[in-house]
């Protein structure tokens, strides 16, 4: 069904009325596979908002990974996990609230907002006092379930909302919930960063190594970025790293899983070579090792954090199955420390370092709405520096800022 992409902006009706139909990228199991043919743009019903739930205008949107996986249909189809013979992703977004269901008393449409993605069921007892990502119905909205961001409505959970700071325009706003939540997690409250740690980042110049590398220049730790260019290298300098190494430096180092007696034999002096290197950079071995690559890079990640250190990790996008010396685990007393996005308080606490200018979205790109299909491309070819948005409700960019601040920065000039 061919959908008019040029009228998304425009709505025939106010807050508080939801029109039938919107415009979506959408997935469908049958078309699984490179992110330009799984994403496809169709018209869908508007969801209606049930109990404790929310409807959010969708005026930008925010690109990562996981939809990339949600396209291949690997390493599980998103299909497994909602019953939905459609998906809608999207794990970020800014918008403003458009419909609310029964139960629902701090928001009201009209109010300005971004959305984390964690989503669990109230009736959990994890909820209530453990942990919400404890709990057996914990989902990450947007990737787990549909009704995501990448539509002209959006369907969430109330405790999902957060104020958007007000300093940002939409797009900028859109840009860092789910990784910078996810980092914060991590670093903060599973790693425990204190003042004085030295700590290694994968991935410096990514989604969530800018906001790693940022939450340690604000801790007064000292980090190293690896990133896959220089220009990525400078821009991680920019944020606050104390260098960088470029992974293409150590061709080498990164496990394929498949490797001989002989070729893991090389693959590891490669790594000790690596590991050297990190010690001359950060002026000793890493505290603690940020780690989301996984095959690739998690054997050099277990070698290369000083004895007692920690080794984070939150996702795996070089592959999930792991194998590693583990000798250099419990002989040394290190320590891995499994992490998963984050709950409402944490999203809230890092949200106001945002709002506080502390800490800013790194947006490489705003694209429209035509180019959901293309962004995840980008992505999945590893052609981005920071963040991509792009503009749902909002015409164009740099609107919706309604007070003084820093704002974005801008990847591609690291400023």
């Amino acid at each position: 069904m061919s959908v008019d992409t040029s009228q998304i902006a425009q709505l025939d009706v106010e807050p508080g009325e939801l029109p039938e139909t919107m415009a979506a990228w959408v997935i469908r199991a049958e078309r699984e596979g490179e992110p330009t043919e799984a994403f496809q743009l169709e018209e869908m019903a508007v969801p209606q908002p049930g109990a404790f739930e929310v409807i959010v205008r969708v005026m930008a949107a925010g690109v990562n990974f996981n939809n990339v996986w949600a396209a291949l249909g690997k390493p599980i189809s998103v299909f497994r996990y909602h019953a939905e013979d459609h998906h809608i992703g999207g794990s970020d977004a800014s918008g403003i609230v458009w419909a609310v269901g029964e139960g629902v008393t701090r928001w009201k449409p009209g109010d300005e907002v971004v959305v984390h993605c964690n989503q669990a069921s109230y009736e959990d007892p994890e909820v209530h006092g453990l942990d919400p990502l404890a709990a057996p119905s914990q989902q990450i909205w947007g990737y787990e379930t549909t009704w995501g961001s990448f539509a002209q409505f959006c369907k969430v959970q109330a405790q999902q909302l957060l104020p958007k700071p007000k300093a940002l325009a939409w797009e900028e706003a859109a840009s860092y919930g789910l990784t910078f939540f996810t980092a914060y997690r991590m670093l903060v409250d599973q790693a425990r960063l204190q003042e004085g740690h030295r700590v290694l980042i994968w991935g410096g110049a990514g989604g969530l190594g800018v906001f790693a590398t940022q939450l340690c220049r604000l801790a007064g730790a000292d980090c190293l970025g690896v990133v896959s260019s220089p220009e990525k290298g400078e821009l991680v300098k920019a944020l606050g790293a104390v260098d960088y190494i470029d992974r293409s430096d150590y061709p080498g180092m990164m496990r394929r899983g498949d490797e001989d007696f002989d070729a893991e034999k090389a693959r590891f002096k490669e790594s000790r070579r690596f590991c050297k290197d990190v010690a001359e950079r950060l002026g000793g071995e890493p505290d603690i090792v940020f780690e989301h690559v996984g095959r690739a890079t998690f054997p050099t990640s277990v070698l290369v954090v000083k004895p007692f250190g920690t080794v984070v990790i939150c996702g795996a996008t070089s592959g999930h199955t792991l194998d590693f010396d583990v000798r250099y685990l419990w002989m040394r007393q290190k320590r891995i420390i499994g992490s998963h996005f984050a709950n409402a308080w944490e999203c809230h606490r890092a949200n106001e370092l945002i709002e506080a200018g502390k800490v800013r979205p790194v947006l490489w790109r705003t694209l429209g709405f035509e180019h959901v299909a293309e962004a995840h491309q980008l992505m999945y070819e590893n052609k981005h520096l920071g963040k991509i948005a792009v503009l749902v409700g909002a015409e164009t960019e740099g609107l919706g800022k309604t007070a003084d601040g820093p704002g974005a920065i801008r990847a591609e000039v690291g400023a």
